[in-house]
């Protein structure tokens, strides 16, 4: 359209129409002028066919691992497989491989990820991860999930990982997982272990190898006099090398009555749970076959209230209590090991359900009342929700006894309180803020809070704080926003309040003209345990009709920046 900003010469083009492919020989790429690119011979494609082929180069630094330089090469194996193989290049580590395969079938669907160094000189040791994700489906009813990866050290995912999320990782999984799922239940067959990657954590707190675990779990409702039937039954082998192991079996029959009309529910249920094991190097004197069992009651009911208002009724406001009465009586469970099973996470979903575990290992007894209020304002024509605002909190009639080994028991009549309100009640705001309040210490335990304004897919400031007593106090604030015609910014940051530092900062500028785009992004951020700094910085130039050059920084920006997209969701790929 007579902008000539970049220009591609060639001494010779061949353009294949029928075949679908061109070619060209002694080709150069002028930017601005300026050659940034040569190659004596490439090949493309003629429309929107993938080709196999090189791609283009991509650059970038890190104060770790110095200057890289990648040049990807992808293959077009066949309509449903391709390949993709990254050589990079590291000014401080030497050479590494990245290879990526995919395959879509009718019958099955997944990705085989692998990233290789031969010789990380700054390391001094070969290093490798690999990942694979694949989904097998032989019926409509019948599914195999495999996934699975591996990593040579500790240390890949803080040199080549995400950032401060990688410090987090200790444990990769390793899992296969047979479903049939039927009308009205489903059963599976799972296996499932995982590496360790810190090898200071202990043999004894190391998770256990599941091999096998067969589970079944079945619904039947309408039945006679309205009832509602169901079944949980799972059978597993717990292997480690430290501790105890062996079987175990757990079987949770149950019958519901629910009972519903208009805007009210009510619904008493009754369930029977036995756990029973079979184990293997047991201390001296314990009991290799202990076993639990207990009776489980409760009554749920709900009510639901709505009123018309706004100037013409637009307004819809619900007002929703909840009541739950729970009845476990308690059994000793102190000779029970401990496979799988920990302490569930306190939230308003937390406060209705029958066991405070996840895990069968423990079954928390409970004598105790659950009250929850939600209410929300809902536009009534749309039926969009403006704001929506619950609390909850359990009164004990006894203080439950039934705890975990190291676990410390509170003696209260009440949980803490849960509250949480999202609002959306102007188009382009978001609210969201949640809290867990101590009514005995007069303190808040953890909270969150978090603000979005976003009034385009590109343009989005966030701000939020965290809080967990005894733990983090975090908080943060992202960008994304067109500062003047073709100029964009982007930043964000991370500041950690108890330890006074910042964790992780980025800062990015972006000129966009109608046939290309570049753009800067710069990062400094805490890339491990002990509080190391990485820095890094990548340069994109994107060419609109030919491709980009240098380090996409799309990907990583929709990480780092809530809400932030790179493009229109009209036009992105979502199924």
């Amino acid at each position: 359209l007579g902008n000539d900003d970049w220009v591609l010469r060639a001494s010779d083009i061949d353009i294949d129409q029928r075949g679908g492919l061109g070619s060209g020989r002694n080709v150069r790429l002028d930017f601005k002028g300026i050659p940034i690119l040569y190659a004596p011979f490439i090949s493309f494609p003629v429309g929107n066919e993938r080709k196999s082929g090189f791609l283009y180069p991509n650059f970038g630094t890190s104060s770790s691992s110095g200057a890289q330089l990648s040049v990807p090469w992808y293959w077009n194996i066949a309509p449903n497989y391709d390949a993709t193989f990254v050589p990079t290049w590291y000014s401080r580590r030497g050479a590494k491989l990245d290879t990526e395969f995919r395959w879509l079938e009718p019958f099955a669907q997944g990705q085989l990820d692998a990233e290789y160094l031969p010789d990380d000189r700054r390391f001094g040791d070969a290093r490798s991860l690999v990942t694979f994700v694949n989904r097998s489906d032989f019926t409509e009813r019948l599914r195999l999930d495999i996934d699975a990866a591996n990593a040579s050290d500790e240390q890949w995912f803080e040199d080549f990982g995400l950032g401060p999320e990688g410090t987090s990782i200790s444990f990769l999984n390793r899992s296969a997982n047979l479903l049939y799922l039927g009308r009205e239940w489903f059963a599976s067959l799972r296996a499932q272990n995982f590496q360790t990657i810190d090898e200071t954590i202990l043999g004894e707190d190391r998770p256990y190898t599941v091999l096998p675990q067969l589970a079944v779990s079945a619904r039947l409702p309408d039945r006679p006099f309205g009832l509602t039937l169901g079944l949980d039954a799972e059978l597993a082998n717990f292997q480690r090398n430290d501790g105890i192991t062996g079987l175990r079996l757990d079987v949770a029959p149950e019958v519901r009555m629910p009972l519903r009309s208009a805007g009210l529910y009510l619904e008493p249920a009754a369930s029977w749970r036995y756990t029973g094991y079979r184990l293997d190097d047991t201390p001296l004197g314990q009991d290799d076959s202990p076993s639990r069992s207990a009776p489980i009651f409760s009554v749920d009911a709900g009510l639901t209230l709505e009123r018309f208002g706004g100037s013409r009724g637009q307004r819809l406001h619900t007002l929703e209590p909840r009541v739950q009465y729970l009845y476990v009586p308690f059994r000793n469970q102190d000779d029970l090991p401990v496979f799988d099973t920990g302490l569930a996470d306190l939230n308003l979903v937390q406060l209705f359900r029958t066991n405070r575990y996840v895990g069968a290992d423990r079954l928390s007894d409970a004598n105790q009342v659950s009250v929850g209020l939600t209410s929300r304002l809902i536009d009534a024509a749309t039926g969009r929700q403006f704001i929506a605002a619950t609390v909850g909190q359990a009164y004990y009639f006894r203080t439950p006894r039934v705890s975990l080994p190291g676990e410390t028991l509170d003696d209260t009549e009440y949980s803490d309180i849960i509250a949480e309100v999202e609002m959306t009640a102007y188009r382009d705001w978001h609210l969201r803020m949640g809290v867990q309040w101590d009514p005995g210490e007069t303190r808040s335990e953890k909270g969150e809070v978090r603000v979005r304004y976003q009034p385009k897919y590109d343009s989005v400031v966030n701000l939020g704080y965290r809080f967990r007593r005894g733990d983090l106090e975090q908080v943060e604030g992202s960008v994304a926003w067109p500062v003047h015609r073709n100029w964009s910014l982007y930043a964000r940051m991370v500041y950690e309040l108890d330890e006074e530092k910042t964790i992780d900062q980025l800062a990015g500028l972006e000129y966009r003209s109608c046939c290309w785009r570049l753009r800067a992004v710069t990062r400094r951020y805490v890339r491990n345990r002990a509080g190391d700094v990485d820095s890094s910085f990548m340069l994109q130039l994107e060419l609109n009709g030919l491709s980009s050059v240098g380090v996409s920084a799309d990907a990583f920006l929709e990480r780092s920046i809530r809400g932030y997209s790179a493009q229109p969701a009209e036009m992105l790929d979502i199924p």
